[in-house]
């Protein structure tokens, strides 16, 4: 055939290689695991507080919120992965390729929205239900918990093998929480709840809660934010498409560093490539759904019975981490001391999973982008780019620890604000990068591209909202 010119533009960056697509593996199962790191990292306070206190409140009238939720971010993560699976570049490069900063902007707002170490408060606050050592403890514990995932990013020859291993054991520990819920705690009507819930008792606005919380609630169930851009790197360092083609994240202390390029590849639209492209494709669409939209939905309904089942129509409930261990005295009451551990251990170890998780995404995001845009001639590696801003994440957490702040409320209404702002915005540049930027043969249309308007209608919505209420709570 005659020459093929890649169609990925070279405006900021430079151009891409022409390589063929890699087969697709053999035995899928080997590769599954990038969208149950999106359903774990994601499994943080929204499903351990957020969705079962809304069904506190209000039972499970709203529970079908969180699959409108999951399947918008499903068809948002695809796309996401559909620019990596073609040109092994992230999401942020391909942005960064029409406009050089927009990188940066989405690492800036994803910086704004974790810098606060709230992520892991959260984890050393339901050690302190464990321990009973009171909320003075809170910051020792937490400080312990930021040195330990920096050591463990640090330490671990391949970064994601590591993130992988730590979600694994989450994911099975919340399963065997599920189960034994299920066994000991979830009562019959919790069941018949659900299914009306699903259906007939389905219901929008949902008093006495607010507008603003229910479409948040919907918005980032799952994961949300910076962390569905993540995908990018997550399957690019599990070897999906051509991210074969680019070197995993690996520790400059115990790693093997490869020389990598600062851009990617695209493969000519020949018959073979196209027919591993639909492979590929087929999936990576299985997995995400298979792993990131039925773990974070089954997670979230099971969470949700199990508050409905015990705390239901509890007064004086607060949508905070206290709500944890009300729900935690609860299950003491009602089902034995023995069960109230479990779901406080659980729940420690799980936030803890997130908590290294969001540092890692974060600094992975903040890592490709400078390395890629700023300092793609320089000598340094992406690696060492990546251990400096987890280290910074930790050392800035701690120090925000021992001088003892409090979160700023100017902050606190910013970082409420990013997630929806970063997902209205990237919807948008999706659409232009997947059309504009990839063979026509597998470029967006049809409904997905309908699945992306929606997400811009739905998100756009929400950072008004958003903006409005919190802008009223600040000046009053």
């Amino acid at each position: 055939m005659a020459e093929f010119t890649p169609t990925v533009p070279a405006r900021v960056l430079p151009s891409v290689t022409v390589r063929d697509l890699p087969d697709p593996p053999r035995s899928t199962w080997r590769i599954i695991g990038p969208g149950l790191v999106g359903a774990g990292v994601g499994l943080a306070s929204g499903e351990f507080i957020l969705w079962p206190y809304i069904a506190s409140q209000v039972g499970l009238v709203f529970v079908w919120g969180a699959a409108i939720g999951i399947i918008t971010q499903w068809f948002l993560n695809m796309e996401i992965e559909r620019y990596t699976l073609a040109t092994g570049e992230t999401a942020l490069t391909g942005f960064s390729r029409m406009w050089k900063h927009w990188g940066l902007v989405f690492v800036l707002l994803t910086l704004c929205s974790n810098l606060w170490p709230g992520w892991v408060t959260t984890s050393a606050t339901m050690m302190t239900y464990l321990t009973g050592t009171g909320e003075d403890s809170v910051r020792w514990i937490a400080i312990g918990m930021l040195l330990l995932i920096a050591i463990g990013l640090t330490m671990a020859p391949v970064i994601y093998i590591l993130l992988e291993r730590v979600i694994f054991v989450k994911i099975a520990l919340v399963t065997t929480l599920a189960v034994v819920a299920i066994l000991f705690a979830i009562n019959a009507d919790s069941w018949i709840a659900l299914g009306k819930g699903l259906t007939v008792d389905a219901r929008f606005p949902v008093p006495p809660l607010e507008f603003a919380l229910l479409m948040g609630a919907i918005a980032y169930a799952g994961a949300g934010g910076g962390q569905n851009l993540c995908q990018s790197n997550w399957i690019r360092d599990k070897g999906f498409g051509m991210g074969q083609y680019v070197p995993r994240l690996v520790s400059p202390v115990t790693g093997h560093e490869e020389a990598a390029a600062s851009t990617g590849f695209q493969f000519a639209p020949t018959k073979e490539n196209l027919a591993r492209w639909r492979q590929w494709w087929r999936f990576a669409n299985v997995e995400q759904a298979s792993t990131f939209a039925l773990v974070s939905f089954l997670t979230i309904a099971l969470m949700s019975m199990l508050a409905y089942s015990t705390v239901f129509g509890k007064p004086g409930l607060a949508n905070s981490i206290g709500f944890l261990k009300v729900e935690g005295e609860a299950l003491n009451a009602t089902v034995g001391p023995w069960f109230g551990v479990l779901f406080w251990v659980i729940g420690a170890l799980s936030l803890f999973a997130s908590a290294m998780g969001i540092v890692d995404y974060t600094s992975r995001l903040a890592s490709d982008t400078i390395k890629t845009v700023y300092l793609r001639d320089r000598a340094v590696s992406v690696n060492r780019v990546y251990f400096i801003m987890v280290w910074a994440m930790v050392l800035i957490g701690i120090t925000v620890l021992l001088l003892g702040f409090d979160q700023p409320l100017i902050l606190l209404v910013f970082s409420a604000s990013f997630a929806a702002v970063m997902m209205f915005v990237y919807s948008i540049l999706l659409i232009v990068l997947n059309r504009g930027s990839l063979p026509a043969a597998i470029k967006i249309r049809s409904y997905r591209l309908g699945a992306l308007v929606w997400s811009i209608a739905f998100f756009g919505t929400l950072t008004v909202l958003t903006v409005i209420q919190q802008a009223q709570k600040l000046f009053g």
